[in-house]
C-alpha cells in the first residue's frame, strides 16, 4: 500500500461517518418539524372551533329579543301608552 492509499482510506471513513451523522441529524430535524406541524394544526383546529363558538355567541347577543329583554329588565324601559306618544312634524313650513 502506498502513502496516498493510506491517507485516502481514513479520509473516506471520516467522510462516511460525517455523512451518516448528517443523515441522522436531518431525519431528526424532519421529525421535530413534523411534530411541530401537528401541534400547530391542532392549535389551528382549536382556534377555529373557538372562533365558531364566538361567532355563534355574538349572533345570539345581538338578537332583537335579547336587546328588548335587556331594555326591559336592566334599563326598566317600557313601551309607552298611546296617550304618551307625541308625533312631531319634521317638515318645517317657511313663511313667504
Amino acid at each position: 500500500m502506498n502513502m496516498s492509499m493510506r491517507l485516502q482510506l481514513p479520509l473516506m471513513w471520516c467522510v462516511l461517518l460525517i455523512s451518516a451523522v448528517g443523515v441522522v441529524w436531518a431525519k431528526q430535524q424532519s421529525r421535530n418539524q413534523f411534530v411541530e406541524l401537528q401541534r400547530l394544526e391542532k392549535e389551528r383546529d382549536q382556534l377555529d372551533t373557538e372562533w365558531g363558538q364566538l361567532r355563534l355567541e355574538q349572533s345570539t347577543l345581538v338578537t332583537y329579543g335579547r336587546i328588548e329583554k335587556i331594555a326591559r329588565e336592566d334599563l326598566h324601559m317600557v313601551v309607552p301608552l298611546p296617550n304618551q306618544v307625541r308625533l312631531v312634524n319634521t317638515k318645517t313650513s317657511r313663511a313667504p
